[in-house]
């Protein structure tokens, strides 16, 4: 079993059955984190905590949309953490009850983040139970916030990618520009499929649509703040997809002018060579008096080349006049 149970003292120990049991009993238990779902983890959620049969289930499985829900004496949460951009999303499942906090992660996924507040724990000594700031939903509380916090620097990377994409975009447009863009687009949509509903969660456990244990008016204002960061979240994600959108346009639009200047050149080209194309076609006609009376070195350059000439030249003053070059 891999992971640290943490007292309301802030001491932390190695996550193991026995001590989860002494800390329950003795109801110093603060937050279990727990790292993997093996055997001996299911059970002793399962056997020490009671967890209803559903809960245990979507434990077991992973990949769940967030959501929050009531299991009578405790409340069950699914929240998402960012990597980075482009990164995976991962995944933590919540317990929560008066006596106990218990997360689930896969092993080695959201490590850092857990770890910095552990860490924070330890320095702080330990739960906050003074009036006004409730131990363990103060723990819930710094977990979510911290992974709805993890959001904001791979977003601010994508504003910083989305500009210099676009003045490559502007600059000139190539299938590069165009993989890096569909390549955001897929992750932003990704993302924003998790944050919606965890924006939700947010909002179901500020408003008291799910309820969770023990929660008194002294709670409101951290789940408040969660629902604030969540929503600022959600607002980043749905601007940087308008932007995405705006660059795929211009992609589009600019490709379509290159289109139009490489077809305008071989227009013009195709234009000048149609009365040259004419001509030469005219007088290389095979009649009998145009054989005996054309001829001459004169007659060459006055009929052959000069009748080119004039026709390149005529081109040339309306293509200028009406501003086509």
């Amino acid at each position: 079993m891999d992971g640290y149970l943490v007292s309301t003292d802030g001491s932390a120990v190695p996550a193991d059955r026995p001590a989860a049991e002494r800390a329950l009993s003795a109801g110093s238990l603060l937050w279990l984190d727990l790292r993997g779902t093996g055997a001996d983890t299911l059970a002793m959620l399962r056997e020490v905590f009671g967890f209803h049969p559903v809960a245990m289930e979507d434990v077991a499985e992973f990949r769940q949309r967030p959501k929050a829900e009531n299991f009578g004496d405790f409340a069950y949460i699914v929240a998402y953490a960012a990597t980075k951009v482009l990164g995976k999303l991962v995944e933590v499942h919540l317990f929560y009850a008066e006596n106990f906090l218990i997360t689930v992660s896969k092993k080695g996924h959201v490590s850092g983040v857990l770890d910095d507040i552990r860490s924070r724990l330890a320095t702080d000594g330990g739960s906050d139970d003074a009036p006004g700031r409730p131990g363990r939903l103060v723990m819930l509380h710094r977990i979510l916030d911290a992974m709805a916090d993890t959001y904001f620097g791979p977003l601010s990377d994508l504003d910083d990618r989305i500009d210099a994409l676009l003045e490559r975009i502007f600059a000139r447009p190539t299938k590069d520009e165009l993989s890096d863009l569909l390549a955001m687009q897929r992750w932003l949509v990704g993302v924003r499929k998790l944050v919606s509903p965890q924006r939700d969660v947010a909002a179901a456990l500020q408003s008291g649509v799910v309820v969770l244990p023990g929660k008194t008016a002294d709670a409101d204002p951290y789940l408040r703040d969660l629902y604030d960061h969540v929503i600022r979240i959600s607002d980043q994600i749905d601007s940087y997809r308008d932007l995405l959108s705006n660059g795929m346009d211009a992609y589009l639009s600019m490709v379509s002018n290159k289109l139009n200047e490489v077809m305008k050149q071989l227009t013009i080209i195709a234009t000048v060579f149609l009365p040259l194309s004419f001509l030469t076609g005219f007088f290389g006609q095979n009649f009998a008096w145009m054989v005996t009376h054309l001829g001459g070195l004169a007659t060459f350059l006055g009929l052959g080349i000069g009748t080119e000439i004039v026709a390149v030249a005529g081109l040339y003053w309306l293509f200028k006049r009406r501003g086509w070059l």
